[in-house]
């Protein structure tokens, strides 16, 4: 018999027996069912309330926060930078950055065709953008557009009335004196943060504070509170360097790069008694309103980055040691005939052959056999000690970013011939401003200047922050000892001497020449062929206002400093002079300078 047919059959028993017994056990069931429904029912909505409002809180607060407080970033003006005059070297321009709300864009396909040609993109990759970010609310499209750019830009959306398409306000930094001092300033990023130079070493002072304010908005996304905080702008920079210097330097630095046909070029002016960086220039240069058009090796700073061997301006670091310890005398005789001396089995060579100098002739004629003797009776441990006291090997701690320290090895590093390659300028690897810097300190009587580019900065509402002041590092040899090689180096310029194309009629000038071989790493040897030609000195020599280098890297024709580097430091002097109107007045056959340069 089928169960169906026995239920059946029970069925009817009951029913004979007690017929209202069967509909009261049917509701009975579906009760328990129907409560066991509600009960579980109940228990998952609580399982779930549970897990929302107390395990995924903190994940869904910030999801509600998103659609309902939009966060609103305002970007502060970036600070100005002044040069010593307070003309503007670095300010801001307000231009319009071009976005798009995807999601209010109907034919981005049309659109592409149309706006692509404007912002210089193809129109295929610029509507797989569109499509790809089809479902956002905000996409950059072409940020800080010329105004040019722009006007076609809006012309073009007026014209096919497109929606999603807007503009925003934000400020560009602006460079109006372009290639002037580029190497100094440097050049910031499309969001306004110093990538390079002043602008990346002051970059915290001056980019100026973010105000990011969280606005509550309805379902539409209008704004619903207000009282934005406006953000606080960036601090500015006055600096030590002076516009009209800083032409002067670099124009006549383009003439010597287009003269000799040089790789590049070098020159820096300081003011010797307080460190201040008067000018700074580089060439091969850049643009820093384009500097991404530019190869990086014309945006870089050789003249703090960039080591050379000094040659025979290290002749005087020489010079002075050698007087400061008394292992010479002003007219000891130096022998100087063979032409040549052998030291650790090497051979050193003068250009021009002499007889016999005096210890200020050696220096006069820059004589490569007399320096070798002379710094034979100095000796090794006294001459790194002035080496690294002059500033040599080491930082000048400048306020500028990416200075190398340069080469000087430790004397347990030297070899046989060490001292002698030392004593005319080999063997060691520095930077423009570390010879620079130890000429100002022989012009300074012995006092080792901290350099520095920027003298104040000031807060926006025009109060002075922090003031730099004149640091004094060490004092490295003797007043005595700086003025005896001041006279020295002052016969240089003279007839007899290296450097006559240096002279200035009516200023006394007190410099050095060099003429450096560059060392060919693959040839293992020194060059016959490219050379780095330099000179340096102060102005007027007894009462110096004025110390310049003028470095020339591997000019064709002529190599020596004092026919390739010191014709442009005269230039540049007698220019600067010119240009800052200084009173001049003799006296006992000296021309002095009787202003300051600031």
């Amino acid at each position: 018999m089928s169960r169906r047919r026995q239920e059946s059959l029970y069925t009817k028993k009951l029913w004979d027996e007690n017929p209202s017994e069967i509909p009261l056990k049917k509701s009975r069931k579906r009760a328990v069912v129907l409560v066991t429904a509600i009960l579980f029912a109940f228990g998952v909505i609580t399982l779930r309330l549970i897990g929302l409002m107390v395990i995924d809180h903190d994940k869904l607060s910030e999801r509600a926060e998103q659609q309902y407080i939009r966060e609103q970033t305002l970007q502060p003006q970036r600070g100005v930078i002044w040069d010593r005059k307070m003309r503007e070297m670095a300010a801001n321009l307000e231009v319009e950055s071009l976005y798009a709300v995807p999601l209010k864009i109907k034919d981005t396909r049309h659109l592409s065709r149309k706006l692509a040609p404007l912002i210089k993109i193809s129109s295929k990759k610029l509507n797989k953008t569109l499509l790809k970010k089809k479902q956002k609310e905000f996409i950059w499209l072409e940020r800080k557009m010329d105004k040019a750019g722009a006007r076609k830009v809006a012309e073009m959306k007026d014209r096919f009335s497109y929606g999603g398409l807007g503009f925003l306000s934000e400020a560009k930094r602006y460079y109006p004196k372009g290639y002037t001092a580029s190497h100094l300033m440097g050049f910031t990023n499309i969001d306004n943060v110093g990538i390079s130079g002043l602008e990346l070493h002051y970059d915290d002072y001056l980019k100026g504070e973010v105000s990011s304010v969280s606005v509550n908005r309805d379902a539409r996304g209008r704004s619903l509170s207000g009282g934005i905080k406006d953000p606080v702008p960036g601090n500015n920079l006055v600096l030590t360097i002076d516009e009209g210097i800083q032409y002067i330097v670099e124009r006549e630095l383009a003439g010597v790069m287009k003269e000799r046909k040089a790789k590049a070029a070098v020159a820096i002016m300081m003011d010797p008694a307080t460190g201040e960086i008067l000018a700074m220039a580089n060439r091969p240069t850049y643009d820093p309103n384009h500097a991404g058009t530019f190869e990086s090796s014309a945006r870089r700073n050789r003249a703090i980055t960039d080591l050379f061997e000094p040659g025979s301006t290290l002749k005087a670091v020489l010079a002075a040691a050698a007087l400061e310890e008394r292992v010479v005398a002003l007219n000891e005789v130096f022998d100087v005939s063979k032409g040549f001396i052998v030291v650790g089995g090497k051979p050193v060579r003068d250009v021009h052959k002499s007889e016999k100098l005096t210890f200020q002739e050696v220096m006069q004629r820059s004589s490569n056999v007399g320096a070798v003797q002379i710094g034979l009776k100095l000796g090794s441990s006294n001459y790194y000690k002035y080496l690294r006291g002059f500033g040599f090997g080491e930082k000048s701690g400048i306020d500028y970013p990416g200075e190398v320290k340069g080469i000087l090895r430790g004397i347990d590093q030297w070899s046989g011939t060490s001292i002698a390659a030392l004593s005319i300028g080999q063997e060691i690897g520095v930077t423009p401003l570390q010879v620079l810097r130890a000429y100002a300190a022989i012009a300074n009587r012995g006092a080792v200047m901290k350099p520095y580019i920027v003298s104040d900065i000031i807060s926006p509402s025009g109060e002075v922050i922090k003031r730099v002041s004149p640091e004094i590092e060490r004092q490295v040899v003797s007043a005595e000892t700086a003025e005896t090689v001041t006279d020295i180096l002052k016969m240089v310029v003279e007839e007899e001497g290296t450097a006559r194309k240096a002279y200035i009629k009516g200023n006394l000038v007190a410099g050095k020449t060099g003429t450096a071989q560059v060392f060919d790493h693959k040839a293992g040897r020194y060059s016959r062929k490219k050379f780095v030609s330099s000179f340096v000195g102060f102005v007027p020599a007894d009462n110096p206002k004025l110390a310049l280098i003028v470095v020339v890297y591997e000019p064709e024709g002529s190599a020596y400093g004092g026919v390739v580097a010191a014709p442009v430091f005269k230039s540049i002097i007698e220019h600067t002079l010119a240009y800052m109107d200084v009173p001049m007045e003799r006296h006992e056959n000296q021309i002095l300078l009787v202003s300051e340069t600031r």
